[in-house]
Parts: structure tokens; C-alpha cells; sequence
């Protein structure tokens, strides 16, 4: 591509770099300069543009923009995805619906690589997404690129991007109070976030904060998925809420977890049906560890110990002010 001042003679076919104002109204950047264009410039007493010219083996932004994310997303219904029409060199890809993202870094970042002026923004890996969320925007930075290169990044990329949707549709919310305890605070915060992924809140069943009641909670769950919010928060694997479990014929597989907040969450299991103990901030509904567990666990993901590991890099979230044990004490005031 070639980039610069050309005479107004001599610019029919170019793409304009900058806007200019003229008598018949302002000129876009990024159009094709045609011969009304030209005539309008010479009446506006304009000699010369800044403009960009392709050569053999160019492709122009919006094409190369298209090439790119159909790589990227060869069949985007199939992975519940679409993608926008070019303009202007970017195309976006937007989820169909809620799910989670799921992404190949590597293959990502080794199209990154190829040439700066072809790129491709993702949101982070396992994100949660609502219907019409921007999963991805691919940029053409420049007017056209090569196409050797735009090849090489789309051979590289290739299905790089997808989305999981919901497997679980529906879920028992078991609540244990003690006395003097919170009640069922949180039921709503946890209904709010089961309905951004399209979950149905099957039923909330508050009992008494011990192993015995949890349990016979837990065998009379119908739903897919059983979730545990203690009256009093989890601190070891033989608390109550673990054992309750244990106590239903099921297995706790995690507790704990490099998150903050949110480290007091437990992962477990009874038969295929996964149980899910959530720690005290799911009451309120600030983004916790529990929303990343949570989300994958309705998409149908496994969450092994090694996921739970590399949750810690970015791991340290936004302060809940409300939580009884914050990071930092409050400073003594005389």
C-alpha cells in the first residue's frame, strides 16, 4: 500500500486518509475517491490529498476485516456467535446469547503476531456474556493489508473464539441461618445472577444452620444443580455445609479457592448433579469467585484445580464494602 500526498489529477481510485470540507458538503475519510469527488475538490481549490493507494496483492479493510473473523468464526451460529457487517475495517463478534466465552490465546496472540495493522481484541477468557454482549472486535488498522499476511493470520486463528451455552436450566437454592443470623438475604442477588444466564431459580428452601437439615435439603433437590448458602461461612472441608454433603451420598471435590472476594467457596458433587457452596459474598451482587464458578459450572465446563490456579492472576477483585472481614481495617479516628 502506498501512502501520501497525490494530486487531485491523479487520485481517482484512492482512499481518503483525512476529511475535508468542501462546497458540496464534507468528505468522509476512507472513501474511494470517484470523479464527483474530484470535481468537488478542484471547486473547493484543493490541488492535493492525503490518501492510500493499493497495490497487487492489497486487500482493501473492510474485506480483509471479513476474511478475518469468518477465520476466526468459520460457522459462528454453531458456536453461538455472530459477526457484524465490515465497515471501516472492524467487524465485531457478538454472543447470540448468554453463555461463556471460550477462547484459544495461543492461536490468538500468534495472529497478533503476524502484522500490527491485523488485529483482533477479545474479552477475557471464560467471560460471562448476555445476549448481544461484544465477545470480540477484529480491526484492519491501515487501508488494506497484504494478503500473504491476512492468510497467514487467518491459517493461525482459525477457530479461535466460541461461546458455551447454558447445559443446566434450573437450580435449588438451600439457605442455612443461625440464630441472629442474615435470613435468606441473597436469595435475590443469587436469582439475578441465575437469570443472566438464563437459569430458572427452581426453588429456596431456608433451614436451620446444621449438617442433618442441609442434607435432607439436598435429596429432595429435583433441579440440575443444587447451590448451598450457609447462615455461617464454610472454614474447613468438615464444616457443616461440606459435611452436609458428604451426608447426601455426595463428594466435596473442592474448597477454597484464589479469589478475592470469594475464597470461602466450595465445589462438589452428588451423582452427575454438581453442588455448589457459596461463600458470604453472594450475597450481594458485586462480581465474586463464586460468578466464575458458577458461570461454568451452568455452561457444562469441568473446573479442575489447575483452572482454580490460574484464577489467581487477576484473581483480586473489587472491595465489597458491606463484608463483615474487609482486606483493610477501618483507620481508628479520634
Amino acid at each position: 500500500m502506498k501512502f501520501g500526498e497525490f494530486d487531485v489529477d491523479a487520485a481517482a481510485g484512492a482512499i481518503l486518509a483525512h476529511s475535508i470540507q468542501t462546497p458540496n458538503g464534507r468528505m468522509r475519510k476512507g472513501i474511494v475517491i470517484g470523479a464527483d469527488d474530484i470535481a468537488a475538490l478542484k471547486s473547493a481549490g484543493i490541488t492535493s490529498v492525503t490518501a492510500a493507494v493499493l497495490e497487487h496483492g492489497d486487500v482493501h479493510e473492510n474485506d480483509a476485516a471479513q476474511q478475518f473473523a469468518q477465520a476466526i468464526c468459520p460457522d459462528p451460529q454453531a458456536v453461538g456467535l455472530s459477526l457484524t457487517a465490515p465497515f471501516k475495517g472492524r467487524v465485531n463478534i457478538i454472543a447470540d446469547g448468554p453463555g461463556v466465552v471460550q477462547l484459544d490465546a495461543a492461536r490468538l496472540i500468534a495472529a497478533n503476531s503476524v502484522d500490527p495493522m491485523i488485529s483482533v481484541a477479545t474479552v477475557p477468557k471464560f467471560q460471562q456474556m448476555t445476549t448481544g454482549g461484544l465477545v470480540a472486535t477484529i480491526k484492519i488498522i491501515s487501508y488494506g493489508v497484504p494478503q500473504s499476511k491476512l492468510e497467514q493470520a487467518c491459517d493461525l486463528a482459525c477457530d479461535s473464539i466460541r461461546m458455551s451455552a447454558p447445559k443446566l436450566h434450573s437450580v435449588d437454592l438451600i439457605i442455612s441461618d443461625t440464630e441472629g443470623g442474615a435470613g435468606d438475604k441473597g436469595k435475590e442477588a443469587i436469582a439475578a445472577r441465575l437469570d443472566m444466564l438464563g437459569v430458572t431459580l427452581n426453588s429456596v428452601q431456608l433451614v436451620p444452620h446444621d449438617a442433618e437439615s442441609i442434607a435432607a435439603a439436598i435429596t429432595t433437590s429435583q433441579a440440575d444443580l443444587v447451590m448451598i448458602l450457609s447462615g455461617s461461612a464454610t472454614s474447613d472441608w468438615a464444616d457443616v455445609a461440606p459435611t452436609a454433603v458428604s451426608q447426601a451420598g455426595g463428594n466435596v471435590h473442592r474448597f477454597g479457592m484464589p479469589v478475592d472476594p470469594g475464597n470461602l467457596l466450595f465445589l462438589g458433587s452428588i451423582g452427575s448433579k454438581p453442588v455448589i457452596g457459596l461463600p458470604g459474598c453472594a450475597r450481594s451482587t458485586a462480581l465474586n469467585g463464586a460468578d466464575w464458578i458458577l458461570s461454568r459450572v451452568v455452561c457444562g465446563l469441568d473446573v479442575t484445580d489447575a483452572d482454580f490456579a490460574q484464577m489467581a492472576i487477576g484473581g483480586l477483585l473489587k472491595e465489597i464494602p458491606t463484608r463483615p472481614q474487609p482486606r483493610r481495617p477501618k483507620s481508628r479516628t479520634k
